[in-house]
């Protein structure tokens, strides 16, 4: 089965949390892992960012808002115990569980907002009704902004010449790091005498090393086929060159792809639009940072160090 949203694991960590003993954070990942019968590959799937298991964050985020509302008490940092009013929720169905969690968190919310702002925060970001984590929702929406930036650089490309696009091209290959610290190593070949190579990069500084380019500045529909990549690998070996990188603005067909992929006596790379933006979006070339939002988490290894006060009674500590 899929990887459960956070609001499916409430019930069963209640279940969990029935026999009243105090529960580690960690502790919950294994029994939850065997109750939704999750793959190893499942349990230790990451985010796409690299930043954390989501598994085990939406576990986190599901004890966190069990915390803020009052069903679980948290004696101590990473700790949980079920509270007198998460006893009573141990009959009622996940439904009601995850209503009730979901109005509290807004009622919360209303404290610092007031009720028009509320209403729009909510509609804008869909707070307390969608089932991913806040973290996950900021992710769709970093997501979603990056998909239009995209879509924005292709769109402007097609509005430059295609000779601009050529220099754009090798610009773009030169700060992906391609050419080094060789002294102007790229460059765009005469327009009206390029024998169907576009731009060139020096690899190093006797020449010895070449990349050769072809760029096509198509429309995203169009669709680029094995003969366009075979008249470029003719090019190729016409220069006694054997590594080539055709970029197009469009896409390729898969009969291209395979012989790119299957040529012995070349090697070209293959980019296509999406590709393209992708790299030119990871590699700053033309885009700037608008805004930087920085989310922070508590350092384990700091707080760990601190002697816990075993002194306080669980009435004392739930205050």
């Amino acid at each position: 089965m899929s990887i459960p949203h956070f609001d499916d694991l409430r019930k069963p960590i209640l279940m969990l949390s029935s026999n009243g003993e105090v529960w580690k954070k960690s502790e919950f990942t294994q029994p939850l892992i065997k109750h939704f019968n999750l793959t190893t590959e499942e349990a230790s799937k990451e985010y796409e960012s690299g930043n954390g298991l989501i598994f085990a964050d939406r576990i986190s985020w599901a004890l966190s808002y069990f915390a803020l509302t009052g069903i679980l008490d948290r004696p101590k940092r990473g700790y949980y115990i079920l509270s007198s009013l998460g006893k009573s929720f141990l009959d009622k169905t996940d439904e009601e569980v995850n209503v009730f969690v979901k109005q509290k968190m807004a009622e919360r919310q209303a404290e610092k907002l007031n009720e028009t702002d509320l209403d729009k925060d909510i509609q804008k970001n869909n707070i307390n009704q969608n089932s991913n984590t806040p973290q996950e929702q900021l992710y769709a929406s970093y997501e979603t902004i990056r998909q239009e930036t995209y879509d924005e650089i292709l769109d402007t490309i097609l509005t430059k010449t295609p000779i601009a696009f050529e220099r754009l091209v090798v610009e773009l290959l030169q700060n992906m790091g391609y050419g080094g610290a060789v002294e102007k190593a790229g460059r765009v070949t005469q327009y009206t005498k390029d024998g169907g190579i576009d731009g060139e990069i020096y690899e190093d500084v006797l020449g010895l090393g070449r990349i050769h380019i072809q760029a096509k500045r198509y429309q995203k529909s169009n669709t680029i086929g094995r003969p366009d990549i075979q008249s470029f690998a003719g090019a190729l070996l016409g220069d006694n060159a054997n590594k080539g990188v055709f970029i197009t603005t469009s896409r390729f067909s898969a009969d291209a792809i395979t012989y790119a992929q299957n040529l012995s006596n070349a090697r070209i790379a293959l980019i296509d639009g999406q590709k393209l933006a992708e790299y030119i979006y990871k590699y700053g070339l033309g885009v700037q940072i608008e805004q930087t939002i920085s989310i922070k988490k508590l350092d384990t290894d700091y707080w760990d160090v601190m002697p816990d006060d075993v002194n306080l009674t669980m009435t004392e500590l739930s205050i």
